[in-house]
């Protein structure tokens, strides 16, 4: 089904999503008593990648090639299912969360897939750790989404958003959909790639898990991989903020404002939990996304009961 109000949603993802990226360094700015980066740095950032040369290796094909260009396509295409303020998105139809999910797999696949194509073993370590970590995040991910499918009775991301406005949620629902948001909270940190899970700046050869796979891409191909990573922190962060900070206005522009509001506190939260804490170890990380799938199980069985 298509939602024509689903466009303006569309387009202030699309727009807005590397601002988000902003907001988390300039949060740890503030933390570290520096100044930071301008605030339309991530742009300046896309704009010039995209008038650098590409280079590729010898030993590549059009795998590596094609890898960024499938896994910002895959990304976008997440994007217009993903609903904003309550209101319907671009796209929606029973399931659709499924969907999405896959997608985000898709964006997994094709980025693993080009890195493995160097034949690089530094790469290689670092797909193998992103393959591990997002298997043990994708339950945390889908069994939260069933707490949200059970407790609004919709199949669609536009219905169970749309059911999930402070009204909806009463107190004995309230502890059920805490546990699912604190498990959609850990897999937006893990699979976008943050604190504790993994830390964006580093290049330190033992901690890097998704920065080392893209380290031989350049120019618009690495451009291309910093948009999608920028869209992909939207999508994630939508369903995190959707159920923690759910406002029902009715009045379209109200609600697309406070949904833009909740966005820009959950990446300034990420950023305060970067300058707070240090990276886990990596035999600690698994843990950390078991015990969100326990948070998620325990959810459903609170709203299944």
């Amino acid at each position: 089904m298509l939602a024509p109000l689903g466009l303006i949603q569309a387009l202030i993802a699309f727009l807005g999503a590397p601002l988000l990226v902003s907001v988390i360094q300039r949060t740890k700015a503030v933390f570290a008593g520096r100044r930071g980066q301008p605030w339309l740095q991530p742009y300046f950032d896309l704009w010039k990648l995209l008038h650098k040369s590409t280079v590729f290796s010898r030993t590549t094909t059009s795998v590596f090639a094609l890898g960024p260009i499938l896994a910002c396509s895959a990304a976008a295409v997440a994007l217009v299912f993903i609903p904003l303020g309550g209101w319907p998105a671009l796209i929606s139809f029973p399931g659709d969360f499924l969907f999405v999910a896959y997608l985000l797999g898709l964006i997994r696949f094709f980025t693993v897939s080009a890195a493995m194509d160097t034949g690089s073993s530094f790469e290689g370590m670092g797909a193998s750790r992103e393959v591990l970590f997002s298997s043990l995040a994708e339950p945390a991910l889908l069994l939260a989404m069933a707490t949200l499918v059970a407790f609004t009775h919709s199949l669609s991301l536009s219905g169970i958003y749309a059911g999930l406005g402070p009204a909806a949620v009463g107190p004995q629902a309230f502890p059920a959909v805490l546990l699912a948001a604190a498990a959609l909270m850990v897999v937006f940190l893990a699979e976008n790639a943050r604190i504790p899970f993994d830390d964006p700046n580093t290049h330190l050869e033992l901690t890097m898990i998704h920065e080392v796979m893209v380290l031989d891409h350049s120019g618009p191909d690495f451009a291309m991989i910093q948009y999608g990573a920028c869209l992909k922190i939207w999508i994630l962060g939508s369903l995190v903020t959707g159920v923690l900070m759910p406002v029902r206005s009715g009045i379209l522009i109200a609600d697309l404002a406070a949904g833009v509001a909740a966005m820009t506190l959950l990446a300034a939260a990420t950023g305060v939990v970067e300058s707070v804490m240090a990276r886990l170890r990596l035999v600690r990380v698994p843990q950390l996304l078991v015990a969100a799938s326990i948070l998620s199980i325990i959810a459903l069985v609170l709203v299944t009961r």
